[in-house]
């Protein structure tokens, strides 16, 4: 009982650490421990770590480390895509090699031997196309493409469109760039990275129900519950067998019961990850513009703070900004996600909205 204890305080702890690493830097967590814990990991951490290396190893070694970390965090490098197929391929190694021995079972047909392996590979496919697709580029010669060009003081850019510096390129309808990509999300790629969240999501599920399917044909086989009840003299009920069950199946099936955990909490992440994102889509924003929106309302915020009563700000943040001018209901804004504005005859691009970057 105690091992289950520690297994199940080590699985919270893990969820905590990937929830604050991911997650900690959304508003929602603003003042609360996972920023604090996501600020330690991403700030903290690594001041504590160059003030070693200094100290340790003197200018060379700040040299070498800061070089590292302009390639692994300000250019284009595909450290975590090789990480993300590695996942992909040790976890389904691990499966094969535990639990298709098990296939066909008594709540399990021999089709899932091949649907996984048709599930991974449809993931892979959506990984190449967000990976390698173009996001939707601007430079001179396009830019009519995109938008009607806007003055700005330096050039003709597109609303809406960003320069990322990592990347060095102009992107239109910018929503961030994503290092498990290597590539940047934007007009043109924003459904393959939006399918590749949702197909993730729903095939981390598959895995976790059929790992489960397959346990569950296990204890019956092995009338698990028979010989508790009836030899050992437990009672029947969910919260009597539990424990048993539990223990029974880390000790037997330990590789199976990782991987399941492994797969709920990724799936959690992915849910959390393409809900939000959906949400982006459904109103016609981009993160780009929602953490600029933060910093308005913040400064906005501390502005009227210094003016008026909190009331009072609440009723001028609430009647005196409009939120999205991009918004055109939940159908249009999806429409532009699937069939990009770029990609459509000109005399529909021009009636779109257009304001500086």
């Amino acid at each position: 009982m105690e091992m289950q204890w520690v297994l199940v305080l080590h699985a919270l702890a893990t969820l905590l650490v990937v929830v604050s690493l991911l997650c900690g830097h959304w508003p929602i967590f603003e003042g609360t421990f996972i920023e604090r814990i996501h600020f330690f990991i991403t700030v903290g951490a690594y001041d504590y770590l160059t003030r070693f290396v200094i100290t340790a190893f003197g200018s060379r070694g700040r040299h070498l480390l800061f070089s590292v970390e302009h390639y692994c965090c300000e250019r284009p490098n595909p450290i975590l895509q090789i990480f993300y197929l590695s996942i992909v391929g040790v976890t389904y190694y691990f499966i094969a090699k535990s639990s298709f021995r098990y296939i066909p079972g008594y709540y399990v047909d021999g089709s899932h031997r091949y649907l996984s392996m048709v599930g991974v590979s449809v993931g892979g496919l959506l990984f190449l196309l967000t990976s390698f697709s173009d996001p939707g580029t601007v430079n001179a010669e396009n830019v009519s493409q995109y938008a009607l060009p806007t003055l700005t003081t330096t050039s003709f850019t597109p609303a809406r469109s960003k320069h990322c510096k990592i990347c060095n390129r102009c992107v239109a309808r910018f929503d961030h760039h994503c290092g498990w990509m290597n590539n940047c999300i934007g007009e043109k790629n924003t459904r393959y990275f939006m399918a590749f969240l949702l197909w993730h999501f729903l095939l981390c599920l598959y895995g976790a129900v059929v790992l489960g399917l397959i346990l569950a044909c296990q204890m019956k086989q092995h009338k698990i519950v028979y010989i508790l009840t009836t030899y050992y003299g437990i009672d029947s009920s969910f919260y009597s067998l539990a424990p048993h069950i539990s223990q029974w199946l880390l000790a037997s099936y330990n590789t199976q019961v990782l991987i399941i955990a492994f797969l709920t909490v990724v799936s959690l992440l992915l849910a959390g990850f393409f809900g939000y994102h959906a949400h982006l889509c459904l109103t016609n924003t981009t993160t780009n513009e929602t953490f600029k929106w933060q910093d308005y309302v913040s400064w906005k915020t501390k502005l009227n703070e210094a003016k008026a009563s909190a009331a009072a700000l609440k009723a001028s943040l609430a009647g005196g900004v409009k939120m999205n001018a991009y918004d055109r209901g939940v159908l249009g804004n999806l429409g532009e996600v699937v069939r990009p504005l770029s990609e459509r005859a000109p005399f529909s691009r021009g009636r779109r909205g257009h304001s500086p970057r």
